[in-house]
């Protein structure tokens, strides 16, 4: 495009939307001074889905138009779109021959999967050279929150009148928490960092030492939610049922014998 706009004299206008200033009286342009028709250039950008036309007073050798319609039956790629492949291992002559550009020896020059990657040639990796990160960052499992922690000063100042429920879908309501992610599946755990001074129905999944402490001292109530079953085997689950059945037993000819 540049050789096209150096070659030629080009008259170049804008074909703007009718409020825009940019206007061409297309009656002052002579159509006997022009021997190239219209080639028009999509736009895109600041300027928005407008056109560019150039308008040229001659021709240059290397562009040709033509008329003729498009159909299925004449399409084809554009000159030097489309290349022959690499034919490797066909001789000098195919340019590629001997080696094939791999080289003579080594482990690279062979087939097959080659070397993998990272791989340092049998010296310490720079993978296992590095520090490793404990947690999160470090990609342990270990080190994601198994809960939604929630302390008793908060549960105070978010104003529970005596009697109510704390729970997961009561603190949501107030305001308390908003979990996102991968926190909105996980279940509510009570911490004990403050003091309550009104009774309360509490359910929970889990509640710490000290606020479980504080919380039967204030008289409130606690219910402990039961978890998600983990999916065992079948086999291991009978196996686990005749193991909880076979120390029932014991325990009750122990107590029977106790007395």
């Amino acid at each position: 495009m540049a050789s096209l706009l150096s070659q030629t004299t080009t008259t170049l206008f804008l074909l703007h939307h009718p409020s825009s200033p940019f206007k061409v009286n297309l009656r002052n342009l002579k159509s006997n001074t022009f021997s190239l028709p219209f080639l028009t250039i999509p736009l895109k950008g600041k300027l928005g889905n407008r056109q560019l036309v150039v308008l040229s007073r001659a021709a240059p050798p290397s562009l040709s138009i033509t008329t003729e319609r498009l159909r299925l039956d004449n399409l084809g790629p554009q000159p030097g779109s489309r290349k022959n492949r690499k034919r490797k291992g066909r001789g000098h002559a195919a340019g590629q021959g001997g080696s094939c550009g791999f080289g003579m020896r080594g482990q690279k020059s062979r087939s097959g999967p080659g070397a993998r990657v990272g791989f340092e040639g049998g010296q310490t990796a720079l993978y296992r050279r590095i520090p490793k990160l404990r947690g999160i960052a470090g990609g342990m499992r270990a080190g994601l929150p198994k809960y939604v922690p929630v302390n008793l000063k908060d549960i105070e100042a978010a104003g529970f009148q005596e009697g109510e429920e704390v729970s997961l879908e009561s603190l949501k309501t107030k305001g308390l928490i908003n979990p996102s992610g991968r926190e909105r599946k996980l279940p509510l755990k009570i911490l004990g960092d403050g003091e309550l001074s009104v009774k309360l129905n509490f359910k929970a999944r889990a509640f710490s030492a000290s606020a479980k402490e504080k919380l039967e001292a204030s008289g409130c109530s606690l219910t402990v939610l039961p978890g998600r079953k983990k999916w065992v085997k079948p086999s291991v689950a009978k196996n686990r049922a005749r193991a909880d059945e076979y120390f029932a037993k014991k325990r009750a000819a122990a107590a029977e014998s106790a007395s």
